[in-house]
Order: C-alpha cells, then structure tokens, then sequence
C-alpha cells in the first residue's frame, strides 16, 4: 500500500514539473508567441467583450502588410498580434482609403495614415510610417520599431559599364600584390643565395660558374608562377627545399585568385558606377525619383545640401514623370525602364532579395526610424513604446526581421566581393617564410659539413675553411685577382 501511495505521488510530481517547463518554453518562443496572439484582433470567435478595441489604419506594401486570401499578413501584422497579446486589447484592421502615408496639403490638411488618425476615423497607425518634425507636431509616435534610411535602388544592367583596361589586378588588393612582389623577389634571392652556398650545386666553385645566377632565379621563380617547368633544375636539398616551398606556394596563391576573379565577375561589385547621391546627380542615362507625398520627398525638400536641392529641384520639375503613386510600381519601374528609386534603404533591400537583378547603392543618408503614430492626447503611445523595447530586448522583432527579410539573394548581397587584403593570405605568407628560412639554415648546413671535411683534408681551422669557402662562393675575391696579375708581371 505505501508504494502505490508513493508511486501516486511521484506520478503527480512529474506532470506538473513537466506543465511548468512546457509553459515557460512556451512564454519564450516566439513562433508560440505568434499563435498566442493570433486569436486577438479581428476574430471575433477568440475576442473578449471586456477587451477594449482599437481602430488600427495600415498601408499595403510588401513585407508589412500583404493581402493573402481573406486576411492581412506581414511584418506589422505580427508586430501588431504581439502588442495586442502584450497590452490586451483587441484591433480592426483597415486600409488607408487614399493609399498615402501622410503629407500635409496647400490647404493644410493631411493625407493618408496621419490624416485618418487627426478624423478620428483611426486609433492608431501600424505601418512603415517614418517619424518626422512634420509629423510629430500632429500626432504622437512610439519608439521606432524598426530603423532604416535613404537608399538609391537600381537594376544592375542599367548601371553596368566596361571593366576597366586593369581589371584583371582586381581580386587583390594594392597591398597584397606589393607584398607578392617582394615575396618573389625575396624568394628568387634565397634561390640565388641558396644555390651559391649549398656545395651540390657545384663541382668546382673556383673554375665552374654555377648555374643559378640571379636572373637564371628569377626565371625559375617566373616559370613556378605560370605552372611551367624551366632550368636549371635544383640539386641540393636546400635549394629543393625553397623549391617545392615556392611551388605551394604559388598553387595556392593562384587557386585564391581564381576564386576571387570569378566571384569578381558573378557579384559585378565593381560595376556600379552610381555609388552616392552625388553620381545620381551627374549621371544622365536614368530617370530618378521617389513616393509622391513621402517623407523622403520632403526630406529633400526641407535639406540645406546641394546635392540634395538638386535633387528635389529635378523631382519638382519633373513630378509627372519621376514621382510615384506606390512602391510597387515604383519596384516595377525600375525593372522595367531606366529609372532609379529614391526611398527608404530597407524596403530596398527586401527588393534586392525578392529580384535578384536590382542592386542598392551602397551610399544611404537621412538615418530614421518607423514608429507607430496615435493621437497627441492618446494613452496607448506610452505603453505601446514599453511593449516595442520590451519586443526589441527580447529579440522578437529581430525574429520578424529575418523572417520576412531573409531570402537567397539577400545572403548573397550580404557576402559582397571585396579584393583579398594582406590578413586573407597570411598563413600561406608564413608558411613561404618558413620554407625560405629552411633552405637557408639547410643550405649553411651543407656547406659547414663539406668545410669540415674540407679542413680535416688541409689540416686547418674549419672556421677559416668556411669562411673562405663563402668568400669563394660569392665571388668576394674576385675583384682582387686580376688587379694582382699584371703588378707581378711588372715586377719581373
């Protein structure tokens, strides 16, 4: 009986230590987070009438809000279940009517999102809604939920231009092909050295002229470069040595530029001549222009930068033409004619990722952020920005980033081509080092055991033996010899 009791209670322990774990897994996933909260809002079978129910106004445009059969999905659309779970209260979506963010007319109204909010046709605004001065006067925002700035989006054919007649030297940067340079040089000295001092590569140092002079080395040193045998062909194993250490060496160097170059080739990094703002300017193969009422727009409008007047004087002159209604169309402009966008720098990325041919110029200014806009008098902005840093500590909103963000072409546009540095190589540059500095103390060790034996023969000291043995390997006497002939001659 006592062990049916005890087993009972064990049995009980263990089902609600293992309803505690799974709750707090629960609390700390965000996906569960997301199926959580997706009851509240607008299903009206999950709602409870005690909960207070806000009007929210939005904006179509990909990733943040999207229509997917009968529902509304996206980046806000989570963000907004989140908060509603966070500060309990229900939502009904609606569309902006006029399809604008919100600009402020001749007459002093305002449009789109800020203009239903100032009607009280809205409670809040969840969107991609930039937090300006403008803005700010008329409604309230919270934190930003997400940061961002101005970004030029382009189609990458429209931008390309020829390589350059040096295009090949791309693949490494300035400083690696000094470093190669004196890296070949070092090494077709140490070959020259090498071969001097090492007593196999001669028979007869003082009648016999060797075989590895400088140029001879340089020769060879070429020749491992472009994977061809050439002569003379080493002997001694010091100089075998630095050799096969060379011919690693530059194996390796060259798979590495191959590599490079093709990448060089396939990312087309190099082939963007509209880097900044400033090239937008001076260019005139492309159209430009931005959302018509956007803050960017007026972002241009209201900056003391030349290069930024220019550009809104060119937008102003030709609104017709340049000015877009929608971000979609603005996307499909650029695919489709010569014409360059001008907005905000995260809405361009997400387009690179979704169409693999455009490409954001890497220059991006006006740093901002989008945050949710209430009424001035509204006593949800507190609380709404509490739930956004309680969000952004917690990672959910990093979650929602790369849940809408991520795509095969926004992994590649991160790795961009860039030219190896000196650090990429560094190791084979070590190991090229090591190598040299074996055939040399190979070398001195070829040499000091044939001057032993040498010394024993004569009978003299093995120091001396080996210095002239040196001397006699590199010629250092034999500026002295012709200079004593003829005096001797004289003499007699």
């Amino acid at each position: 009986m006592d062990k049916g009791l005890c087993f009972t209670v064990w049995v009980i322990t263990t089902l609600l230590l293992l309803r505690e774990s799974s709750q707090a897994g629960e609390e700390n996933n965000p996906e569960v987070l997301e199926a959580f909260t997706s009851g509240l809002g607008t299903d009206s079978r999950a709602a409870d009438e005690s909960l207070p129910t806000l009007t929210v106004t939005t904006i179509l445009e990909d990733p943040y809000v999207m229509v997917r059969g009968a529902e509304l999905e996206g980046y806000c659309m989570d963000l907004l279940r989140a908060l509603a779970g966070m500060l309990r209260f229900q939502y009904r979506v609606k569309v902006v009517g006029d399809g604008q963010y919100g600009a402020v007319a001749a007459s002093g109204n305002w449009s789109g999102m800020i203009g239903e909010i100032l009607r009280k046709e809205a409670d809040i605004a969840v969107a991609p809604l930039t937090v300006t001065s403008a803005r700010e006067e008329v409604v309230s925002f919270t934190t930003p939920f997400l940061q961002t700035g101005i970004g030029i989006l382009l189609r990458k054919d429209t931008v390309s231009q020829e390589m350059s007649f040096f295009h090949f030297l791309s693949p490494f940067s300035k400083e690696t092909w000094t470093g190669l340079l004196f890296a070949y040089l070092l090494t077709c000295f140490c070959l020259f050295l090498v071969a001097r001092l090492s007593p196999c590569e001669w028979n007869e140092p003082k009648s016999e002229e060797n075989h590895f002079t400088f140029l001879n080395s340089l020769w060879f040193g070429a020749g491992a470069l472009a994977l061809q045998g050439v002569t003379p062909r080493p002997q001694a194993l010091s100089v075998r040595v630095i050799a096969v250490v060379w011919w690693l060496f530059t194996l390796a160097l060259l798979a590495a530029y191959i590599a490079n170059f093709t990448a060089l080739l396939s990312s087309g990094s190099e082939q963007l001549p509209i880097q900044t703002f400033e090239d937008l300017v001076k260019q005139r193969n492309l159209e430009f222009g931005t959302l018509e009422g956007s803050s960017t727009f007026y972002f241009f409008k209201n900056s003391k930068n030349p290069i930024h007047q220019m550009i809104y004087e060119y937008m102003e002159k030709r609104r017709e033409h340049v000015l877009v209604k929608t971000y979609q169309e603005a996307v499909q402009r650029v695919m489709e004619s010569n014409y360059a966008f001008i907005g905000e720098s995260i809405s361009q990325d997400l387009a690179a990722a979704r169409h693999c041919n455009l490409i954001r110029a890497p220059e991006v200014i006006g740093a901002r952020g989008f945050g949710i806009a209430t009424t001035q008098a509204s006593p949800w902005t507190k609380p709404l920005s509490i739930a956004v840093l309680k969000l952004r500590e917690r990672g959910d909103l990093d979650y929602l980033r790369n849940k809408w963000w991520e795509s095969s072409c926004l992994r590649q546009s991160r790795d961009r081509w860039r030219p190896l540095e000196p650090p990429a190589l560094g190791g084979l540059f070590l190991a090229l080092g090591i190598g040299l500095a074996l055939g040399v103390i190979a070398a001195v060790a070829e040499l000091s055991h044939s001057s032993r034996q040498a010394a024993g023969h004569a009978k003299k000291s093995c120091c001396s033996v080996f210095i002239e043995e040196i001397c006699t390997r590199l010629r250092v006497k034999e500026s002295t010899r012709p200079s004593q002939e003829p005096s001797g001659k004289a003499n007699a």
